[in-house]
């Protein structure tokens, strides 16, 4: 991180300059979307969007909340493409799944890259008239920024906040889930910026080390979480100060992330395939039960992906884990 640059600008810099490798080298592709989808562009995407959601509560100016509007829209139209390619792969090699099917996922997939080619051009990231990367750059030189210390300190003070507010709204005794989109995607997709913060601010936020951990955080502890790449940080021995979270307790964060990721993809599956169903057949008989029979013997019920994941929840919640994730 250059001493010279402000860090919070460094920050924006930095991944701004891998958006900017990887639309070059898309840019003269035919389909440049689905090249810098390949290339996993929604990742410095995704820690764009993170920074300018924790920055514009910090600054004032209305460029950040511009700026996060502008992430926001590139990365969901990424995540569209994500959704679609996801279960068309997965498919892909399930005979059980009718070709037509996966053929409809397929063109779903096309039209949403198509969109985001649209995107693209249209907010000027590529094209002969692009200027996108560098109207940001001069935008990110209007922010007054703070020094280190402060800007650490803000930081930590919007973190918290978010733990305060997640906390209120799903630590409640009658947690009820309804419905697979606007409750289990919506709780990860709100915890899993608390993981995505600590990767964003390139190794401002680190990994305090403890002892044993009390026997109830053990169940989190799993091989797959204790491995997996997105619990490693960043490096931050460049940097005068640090925010320390807690290890063990940022383990069992993930571990409710990866979990809840897989119960909602489990319910996202039978949902698209009744979509699909729908869309391929306009059939009259019931659709859901011919999503569910499609995916087979192992499928769990909507109902079933529903109340497993408010059974952890709740139990998360309890065991006050975002309470004591910053050290």
């Amino acid at each position: 991180m250059d001493p010279f640059i402000p860090a919070g600008k460094s920050r924006f810099l930095y991944y701004l300059d891998k958006v900017e490798t990887i639309l070059n080298n898309a840019a003269t592709a035919e389909n440049p979307a689905l090249v810098a989808y390949k290339e996993d562009i929604r990742t410095p995407f995704f820690m764009l969007e993170a920074l300018s959601r924790l920055y514009k509560k910090i600054h004032s100016h209305k460029k950040l909340k511009d700026l996060n509007v502008r992430f926001k829209n590139i990365e969901d139209a990424l995540g569209k493409i994500d959704y679609y390619d996801g279960f068309y792969q997965q498919f892909l090699s399930q005979k059980n799944i009718p070709a037509e099917i996966t053929g409809y996922i397929k063109d779903q997939r096309d039209e949403k890259t198509q969109d985001l080619n649209d995107l693209l051009k249209e907010e000027k990231w590529i094209g002969k008239n692009k200027n996108r990367l560098s109207k940001i750059r001069k935008e990110l030189d209007e922010i007054n920024w703070f020094d280190e210390r402060h800007d650490t300190q803000a930081i930590l003070d919007v973190y918290q906040d978010d733990i305060d507010k997640v906390t209120k709204k799903y630590k409640v005794k009658d947690l009820d889930f309804k419905d697979v989109e606007n409750d289990v995607h919506e709780l990860r997709r709100r915890i899993r910026w608390l993981s995505i913060y600590p990767q964003s601010l390139r190794g401002l936020m680190q990994l305090k080390q403890n002892p044993e951990p009390p026997d109830f955080l053990k169940k989190y502890l799993t091989p797959e979480i204790l491995n997996s790449p997105f619990n490693k940080l960043p490096d931050g021995s460049g940097l005068q100060s640090h925010i320390m979270l807690n290890n063990n307790y940022f383990y069992a964060l993930s571990w409710l992330i990866a979990e809840l990721g897989k119960l909602k993809d489990s319910g996202l599956k039978i949902i698209l395939l009744e979509d699909s169903i729908d869309k391929v057949y306009k059939t009259k008989e019931d659709v859901r039960q011919l999503a569910h029979s499609i995916c087979g013997e192992d499928q769990p019920t909507l109902d079933q992906i529903l109340s497993g994941s408010q059974k952890i929840v709740t139990t998360f919640f309890e065991e006050n884990i975002l309470e004591n994730l910053i050290a």
